[in-house]
């Protein structure tokens, strides 16, 4: 006959012992609550400091619980975003494109309306033209270099009228019909153009070379005064340009002959004014002075030139 596990039966003792440490456990919670009941009623301030330091103790152990029942919370939304991060991905590429078109849209518009603020700055400054237009065409194969602009003689453009943009001279006025004019550019072989540098006001004459460049040349004899990076204006002598107006800058040096490009590029130009001839002040041998329209004059080398 075996001999049994144990010699009492019913409980055993690890059972005995687990129920009386529950029994001591309930116990001591209920008399450890009577206790704060009775702090709490007695001495409040007591009260206030206790659970000032069971709030600091149980604070990493709080956040600690806090960040798993969140985490444990959200878990299902990450799972649905890591599903759905493809279709996401290809969303944001497409509206990526489209920003980056509206962006370079954007771009071009303010490069716009600053050439339009400062055609408009040109205008209100400037007292002597007579209207805005727009160039509509430009030769850009041939060695003859005309434009056309879209105001005629309707609109009151005249031949020998200047034209210029907000970079600086485009050319004069050739020949007019009711709603166009055909405009010599700058850079044509029979316009010239009396200039002076900028800084020091050192005069020179500008020939147009037809192929998109001007040649300028010094009225002074000797050396070559100017240099790769001097900006030429108009000098207003002769009677047709405005002084002061931008017309190259200087990118060669070859003896006596400067090579320039002009400021204003016909072929990237839409927005020019039309100006009315310079009028110079002369002075007659007795002293007195007047102002010599340069209608006549202008009228006179636009029906000379070819």
């Amino acid at each position: 006959m075996a001999r049994p596990p144990s010699r009492r039966p019913g409980y055993n003792r690890k059972a005995q012992y687990g129920l009386f440490a529950s029994y001591v456990v309930a116990v001591s919670g209920a008399a450890l609550g009577l206790l704060m009941v009775l702090v709490a009623m007695f001495d409040p301030t007591g009260f206030s400091a206790i659970r000032a330091v069971a709030s600091e103790v149980t604070a990493p152990l709080s956040t600690a619980l806090n960040s798993m029942v969140s985490g444990i919370g959200t878990i299902d939304e990450r799972i649905a975003a890591y599903w759905r991060a493809g279709s996401q991905n290809i969303t944001l590429r497409r509206q990526v494109e489209a920003d980056r078109n509206a962006i370079i849209e954007a771009k071009a518009v303010k490069q716009e309306n600053l050439r339009l603020k400062k055609l408009l700055r040109l205008v209100d400054t400037d007292d002597s033209q007579v209207l805005a237009a727009r160039l509509i065409s430009s030769s850009s194969g041939s060695t003859r270099r005309f434009a056309r602009l879209n105001a005629g003689r309707m609109q009151g453009v005249r031949p020998g009228m200047p034209v210029r943009a907000p970079e600086g001279l485009i050319g004069r006025v050739l020949f007019t019909s009711p709603n166009t004019a055909e405009v010599l550019l700058l850079t044509d072989t029979s316009n010239i153009v009396p200039v002076r540098r900028a800084q020091d006001n050192v005069p020179a004459i500008s020939t147009g070379l037809g192929d998109g460049s001007v040649e300028v040349r010094a009225l002074s004899a000797g050396r070559n005064p100017f240099h790769p990076g001097d900006v030429v204006v108009t000098s207003g002598i002769g009677g047709i340009y405005q002084p002061n107006i931008p017309v190259a800058v200087i990118v060669r040096v070859e003896g006596e002959i400067s090579y320039g490009i002009p400021l204003a590029n016909a072929a990237r130009v839409e927005a020019v004014v039309v100006e009315r001839p310079f009028e110079q002040v002369v002075t007659r041998q007795e002293g007195a002075a007047e102002r010599q329209p340069a209608d006549d004059a202008a009228g006179n080398e636009a029906a000379a030139a070819p």
